[in-house]
């Protein structure tokens, strides 16, 4: 993919922000993934800026809003270019990724933006998500607070992360939801049993975490316990360890023999398949594949332009029924875990 050709764009939601039609996890940069280049971390958020990725994504739980920090330089450099979405409601035990506390209370969001807002050095939020649902708030009450705060100025636009269907038509029914950010990918498809439909029937956008099975499906490691390091976050998610690791390594079969055939990468035709689930289900999907390296965002790039065949997506169908272990150990969090 040349420079002078991005990637293209879309909108998210009905009249929700214009971006690439794919988007940036910068979650990695600075928390859960282990060890970091910062420096190749920055070259990297440049670089796909220059692909045409406006979308960049993050949360104040991510290293206790470290890492809303680290980005702030880039965000204040190309602010009129970039689209920054942020989070609220999620709380993580930095000395436990997988210890986790959530808050939808209309008091915690106001303290939660405020703080973001200054974090990230701006004076406005472009979207704003809710990052998971606390079942003890109704969903109006904390969507009703998160409109106050477009009224006053400080987010643009909303978004919820892991809500369901009705969770999602609840939210809409009290102020337009540009996006839903959700596990999907080859081997996480539960949301299409009621999020994507109705997300689809009310014009909201679907932003994929994820989509590249946090690096599995890329091949990149093939067990968490054995490839990764102590303080790695997928060493407590059930998928990529011990005998479930190992049954899911043989799925990435269809995957590879795909790879080969198109001269691409396994994390290409995982993503393409993301991508491509616009035209299956009839609405906007910006995936935000997570990496802090500039071939890895040049790679994940390109794969927008990879278009598979109908027979293609068929070898693909089958993987997602067919994997062992849950995303989390704790699947409560999670909009499949309300369904």
């Amino acid at each position: 993919m040349s420079d002078d050709n991005k990637i293209d764009k879309v909108r998210l939601g009905t009249g929700g922000p214009e971006v690439g039609v794919q988007g940036l996890g910068c979650m990695g940069m600075s928390f859960a993934y282990g060890p970091t280049d910062a420096d190749e971390a920055r070259a990297t958020l440049e670089r796909a800026l220059e692909l045409g990725i406006t979308l960049y994504d993050t949360a104040d739980a991510y290293a206790a809003g470290e890492n809303e920090r680290f980005l702030a330089p880039f965000f204040r450099a190309h602010r009129d270019e970039v689209v920054i979405a942020t989070k609220f409601a999620l709380a993580v035990d930095p000395r436990d990724p997988s210890k986790r506390t959530i808050n939808n209370d209309p008091a915690y969001i106001r303290q939660c933006v405020e703080g973001s807002l200054q974090r990230l050095g701006v004076d406005e939020i472009d979207l704003y998500y809710m990052h998971r649902r606390d079942v003890n708030v109704p969903v109006e009450e904390s969507v009703g607070a998160m409109a106050e705060l477009v009224r006053e100025g400080k987010v643009k636009h909303l978004g919820l992360s892991e809500v369901t269907g009705g969770e999602l038509r609840a939210a809409q029914a009290v102020h337009p939801i540009a996006a839903v950010q959700s596990e999907w990918s080859l081997f996480s498809r539960d949301i299409e049993e009621g999020v994507v439909p109705a997300a689809r029937e009310l014009g909201v956008a679907l932003v994929p975490y994820s989509p590249l099975g946090r690096g599995f499906l890329t091949g990149s490691f093939t067990s968490a316990e054995k490839d990764l390091t102590e303080d790695d976050f997928r060493r407590s998610q059930p998928r990529y360890n011990g005998d479930n690791a190992a049954a899911n390594a043989v799925l990435l079969e269809p995957v590879r023999k795909l790879a080969e055939g198109r001269t691409a990468t396994l994390g290409q035709v995982a993503l393409a398949w993301v991508q491509q689930q616009a035209r299956v289900h009839g609405l906007a999907v910006v995936p935000i594949p997570g990496t802090r390296k500039r071939s890895r965002v040049e790679e994940n790039a390109a794969a927008t332009r990879l278009l598979l065949t109908e027979s293609e997506m068929e070898l693909l169908e089958p993987i997602a029924g067919r994997v062992a272990g849950g995303r989390y150990a704790d699947m409560t969090f999670t909009s499949a875990g309300r369904e």
